[in-house]
């Protein structure tokens, strides 16, 4: 069995899909406080950031498909925490009251879920592997076949 758990700790997509578990159960404990997953907080506070933004870049920051993001803006303006805005072919997403009333408490889970990293890494390892992280993701997405 050792000899598998080498093979898997090895293999970068194992290791990364290892440690987005990981992060994701801390995440989930953390995000409880706002009745939203992480990546609907992400959403939120990307809007909240740059209220009217188009549906299309909140995907591409998100690095999700187009149907996620409208699956995803769907469920929050269901919630009423957003609005959606048709201009021709292009949706534009505000928050409304009850989404701008919620920021506060994804503002504070963010901090928690910051804070239990920095103490488990320590400040240099977390900065460290947030770099790398990214850069890596940025020669991945940028590398030809």
């Amino acid at each position: 069995m050792s000899n598998i758990n080498e093979v898997l700790c090895d293999c970068l997509y194992f290791s990364c899909n290892k440690l987005s578990r990981t992060l994701g159960k801390m995440a989930d404990e953390e995000f409880r406080i706002t009745g939203l997953s992480s990546t609907y907080a992400f959403l939120i506070s990307i809007v909240h950031e740059n209220e009217g933004i188009g549906q299309k870049e909140i995907g591409q920051i998100l690095h999700i498909t187009p149907s996620t993001t409208t699956r995803f803006i769907d469920k929050l303006e269901n919630k009423g925490l957003l609005n959606r805005k048709s201009e021709g072919k292009n949706s534009f997403i505000y928050l409304t009251d009850k989404g701008l009333e919620l920021q506060a408490q994804i503002n504070k889970a963010w901090e928690n879920l910051h804070l239990r990293c920095l103490n488990a890494l320590g400040e240099n390892e977390y900065k460290s592997l947030t770099k790398i992280i990214n850069n890596t993701c940025n020669k991945i997405d940028s590398y030809e076949k």
